[in-house]
């Protein structure tokens, strides 16, 4: 047993501790023939760095590993980045571009330029796996995985290429979000919407036959050249005689016809919408009701976002290569030069030629240029076929998600979802595995030489030049990484239906890295029995804002491949965002940076308060004085195991508790095992701020605050005293229950403490869970220390309303003479003096005949009453009086207290009223409301108090 030094360094103990850990192989399944309990971390991109989410989202994955693992089972958290192609590509064209002289990737082959990022991978990607190491995560570090790892490529394309086979996977031009910035397609999660200061123009189209015209209004007049309809409600009586006519387009002279669709709203604008279904999503499903095949619909723009000709030679030359903003200009002065363009009057009659609007802009979040919806050939899976059988296992409880407030949004997601274009065209990721021939006809195969025997000798092939999303490989997440790459199952058959796994993984005696080891008939295994009883996962923690691109995608690759669900249970964790409630960002500058914290205040104490505030999905409020405050709770610890240290308590020896015969120990050892029992329903339902606060409440408040303070020996004739042997052991005992159940949330401090208390023969991180064992407990005995507690408390309070000095000692009469306060008070004498800072108890003169209180004889009737100038407590049925007279000036703090009520009550009226001023609340910014409600709640609390402290004078 080492002696602790007198302060707390969080940075002294982190990196000795981990590095321990990590070499000694403890994060490393290894109890074979425990029950194998497997999380996956949602793989991080290989480019990243540790942000206040990831903090928060592993913080809690950790926290479940440690406890799992505390629990006895084989707990294996499985540890991986992504490869990120849109993100990594970036990084290394950026630093190409850096070069002298700078370079281009197409100055380079594709092969070169791949080359060049596993050289970036290898030197500098990664950087993020290290900061996790500093947060604390215990991670089968032995295993890392990379979603290009030779293995998990072979699955990514065993995936794509049977998913073809079954008629679930296609070509098929459709929409899709363009960033031309990139040059590439981008999933939805990649859109940042920006609300832009733009306008609304309203058009005359003429009708065909010279009639008349039909007004419409856009935000975007350039497109026009693409338009392909005008829309019309079927049931709007302005236009039902125009349905089926047709209209002349202003600038291209095509023929457009007038339809009905109940996407026109009779009650916006003019009722008649224009449609391009070439470059929007809305117009683009209304075409395709109108029957308008996807080849057949215009494409205005290339894909650097520049006009282009439709068709026939109809766009003017002069409009040919600008960009939308140029175009937008062009096709506006053009459109008012011919008559029409329909002027806007403001408010004071003048006239504009659009009117202004507050526009919902997509951009790319990381190119920062605006998308584009671009009509395109990609590839496609069908999401709404595999997208039934998830819907079904959360339905019925095969997949728990947690909390349920999000069931309602996944089903309405699930149920309306649209094809998932798994296609970007980048050089870094999985390359697509299909080869066109000469008439582009596309062959699907995991080889080119399958690709070739399918398309015949002879045909020339080339290879589709675009790669896999990401968030198609990392679909594959929770039994790619176990080693599932479908090499010993024979291609389905049969159109949507699934295979089941490739193998089981079986592991050596630490659960080394896995091999495969083929099913012989190669039918769909048991759920307990696949990959090693690791699928499904126990459970996977995610933020909320990927339920849909990685959450649900899945679900749907485990369900089909392996007949399975991916995980029994899915927990979604809110944001965690910046002090006044709004979303962090840089362009806001309020980001704030976890390793920045844990520099400042210790891993132990960022977990802690990841971990206290995560209330079931509900948004975190970053908060440094609280991260502060459990920086001081991990000192509270600390102190407490030197005062442990310092007075001969060491380990415990036993699980169990040690036998009791003073109450405080028997207390101590019933509030233990009640705090285990409220730690494992807590974790048990993923109420991570429940398990926590318990922790923080018995360890601070209960043991640190009250159980040490009343074993704590008194100093006689200036000599301390000796704790009894008894409550050594207890205390013994106790301290280690804490470490043990605060391991997870604070692994690193609980660890050198576990160490300092004694010789063990294991590390704290493989002990054993706590037992709530609750055969031995003795009611009364908590009932007698709670009572304790109590009095002392109602003391401390009082004297400190009342500005009583500590140094001044107080006597207490107590005014019952019932046995069992007597008795109470016999038993506890010496900690109420020496607590609650009292000089002599005795009882006050209420009745006749003698009773013995703190050990002396008093006659009942030998006391006045000192209701006059004193103050009173009620414990229970009990009330207990202290004099006053001589000790303050009763009058004076009669005044102080009766001016202080006055102004406590004046802020709390004026703003009660604020907060019920309906103009004020609908008005003022929500931070300041909440601080209004926050500000009244304080002050009724003052009020409150200081009328209490009145009353306490009689």
């Amino acid at each position: 047993m080492s002696e602790l030094p007198k302060t707390f360094d969080p940075a002294s103990i982190e990196s000795r501790w981990y590095a321990h850990w990590e070499a000694s192989g403890q994060f490393r399944p290894d109890r074979p023939n425990a029950e194998p309990w497997t999380i996956v971390n949602p793989p991080p991109n290989v480019t990243g760095s540790l942000h206040i989410g990831h903090a928060l989202d592993n913080t809690l994955q950790d926290i479940l590993t440690r406890h799992a693992r505390l629990k006895g089972k084989d707990a294996l958290w499985v540890v991986g980045t992504d490869h990120a192609g849109i993100a990594t590509q970036m990084v290394v064209e950026r630093q190409m571009g850096a070069m002298t002289p700078p370079q281009k990737r197409t100055d380079l082959s594709r092969e070169d330029f791949i080359a060049k990022v596993w050289a970036w991978k290898e030197e500098s990607g990664g950087e993020i796996t290290q900061q996790l190491r500093r947060l604390g995560c215990s991670m089968d570090w032995a295993n890392e995985r990379f979603t290009m790892d030779e293995g998990f490529s072979k699955a990514v394309l065993k995936v794509f290429v049977d998913l073809h086979k079954q008629g679930l996977l296609y070509r098929d031009k459709r929409l899709v979000n363009w960033d031309p910035g990139l040059g590439t397609a981008i999933s939805d999660l990649e859109v940042e919407t920006r609300e832009i200061k733009g306008s609304f123009w309203h058009l005359r189209y003429p009708l065909a036959d010279g009639s008349g015209f039909i007004e419409v209004a856009t935000t975007r007049p350039e497109t026009m050249l693409a338009d392909m309809a005008v829309a019309v409600n079927g049931a709007d009586e302005r236009y039902t005689a125009l349905i089926g006519r047709q209209v002349k387009l202003p600038i291209t002279g095509r023929l457009i016809p007038i339809i009905a669709d109940d996407h026109a709203d009779p009650e916006l604008g003019s009722g008649a919408v224009k449609i391009t279904p070439g470059h929007d999503f809305n117009d683009f499903e209304v075409g395709k009701r109108a029957g308008m095949a996807a080849g057949a619909m215009l494409n205005m723009l290339d894909a650097k976002a520049r006009v282009v000709q439709v068709t026939d030679g109809l766009i003017p030359a002069d409009l040919l290569g600008l960009t939308t903003a140029e175009a937008r200009k062009a096709v506006v002065a053009q459109l008012k030069a011919e008559g029409f363009l329909i002027a806007h009057l403001d408010k004071d009659g003048v006239e504009h030629d659009a009117e202004p609007r507050t526009i919902q802009t997509p951009y790319g979040d990381r190119s920062g240029v605006v998308i584009e919806p671009w009509l395109t050939d990609q590839w496609y899976v069908d999401a709404k076929t595999l997208a039934q059988p998830a819907i079904e296992a959360v339905r019925v409880g095969a997949i728990d998600i947690v909390p349920k407030t999000w069931e309602k949004t996944f089903f309405n997601w699930m149920e309306n979802i649209q094809p998932w274009c798994v296609s970007r065209q980048l050089w870094w990721g999985h390359q697509i595995p299909a080869w066109f021939g000469p008439d582009g006809t596309p062959y699907v195969a995991e080889t080119e030489a399958e690709a070739q025997a399918l398309a015949g000798a002879g045909v020339a092939l080339t290879r589709d030049p675009d790669v896999l999303d990401t968030w198609f490989s990392s679909a594959l997440w929770p039994f790619a990484t176990l080693g599932w790459d479908g090499s010993s199952y024979p291609s389905p058959s049969g159109e949507g239906q699934g295979v089941g796994p490739s193998h089981l993984i079986e592991t050596d005696a630490r659960g080394a890295a896995p091999h495969p080891n083929p099913s012989p008939e190669g039918e769909g295994l048991a759920p307990a029995s696949q990959l090693g009883g690791r699928y499904p996962n126990d459970v996977l923690i995610s933020g909320f804002d990927i339920l849909f691109f990685w959450n649900a995608r899945m679900m749907m690759q485990g369900l089909h491949f392996m007949k399975d669900v991916p995980f029994r249970t899915l927990y979604l964790h809110g944001l965690v965002r910046a002090a006044d409630g709004a979303k962090m960002s840089k362009s806001k500058g309020n980001v704030v940076n976890p390793l920045g914290l844990i520099d400042q205040y210790g891993a132990d104490a960022l977990r802690f308060f990841m971990a206290a505030m995560e209330s079931q999905g509900r948004d975190i409020k970053m908060d440094e004085k609280r991260v502060e405050g459990y920086r001081n709770f991990a000192t509270k610890l600390w102190n407490a195991a030197r005062f442990a240290q310092a007075n001969g308590i060491v380990a415990s020896t036993t699980l169990e508790a040690p036998r009791a015969e003073l109450a405080v120990n028997k207390w101590i050892i019933a509030e233990t095992i009640a705090t285990v029992q409220q730690v494992d329903l807590a974790l048990a339902d993923y109420r991570f701020d429940g398990a926590a606060n318990a922790i923080y409440q018995f360890a601070w408040s209960r043991f640190c605050d009250w159980y040490l303070e009343l074993i704590k020996p008194q100093m006689v004739d200036d000599v301390r005293g000796q704790i009894d042997d008894e409550s050594k052991a207890v205390a013994g005992w106790v301290l280690d229950q804490i470490l043990v159940l605060l391991h997870p949330f604070m692994p690193f401090i609980t660890e050198e403490l576990w160490h300092a208390m004694g010789e063990r023969d294991h590390d704290l991180i493989v002990a054993q869970w706590p037992m709530a064992d609750a055969r031995s407990l003795d009611p009364e005995a908590s009932r007698e220390v709670d009572w304790l507690i109590r009095l002392v408390g109602e003391i401390r309070t009082a004297r400190n309303e009342l500005n009583i000095p500590p140094s001044v000692k107080l006597a207490l009469l107590a005014e019952e003479n019932k046995p069992l306060l007597v008795d109470r008070i016999n038993r506890n004498a010496d900690a109420i003096k020496r607590l609650a800072r009292v000089d002599r108890i005795a009882p006050q003169g209420l009745g006749f005949g003698v009773v013995i209180l703190d050990g002396l004889e008093h006659d009942l009737g030998s006391f006045a009453s000192a209701n006059v100038g004193s103050m009173q407590v009620v414990v229970d049925d009990a009330t207990f009086i202290l004099p006053l007279e001589g000790v303050i000036d009763l009058d004076a703090e009669r005044t102080r207290l009766t001016k202080a009520i006055a102004a406590a009550e004046k802020e709390r009226d004026a703003l009660a009223g604020r907060l019920g001023n309906a103009s004020f609340v609908e008005r003022a910014k929500p931070e300041a409301v909440e601080k209004a409600k926050a500000d009244h709640a304080d002050k009724a609390a003052e009020a409150a108090r200081l009328q209490a402290a009145l009353g306490r004078l009689g």
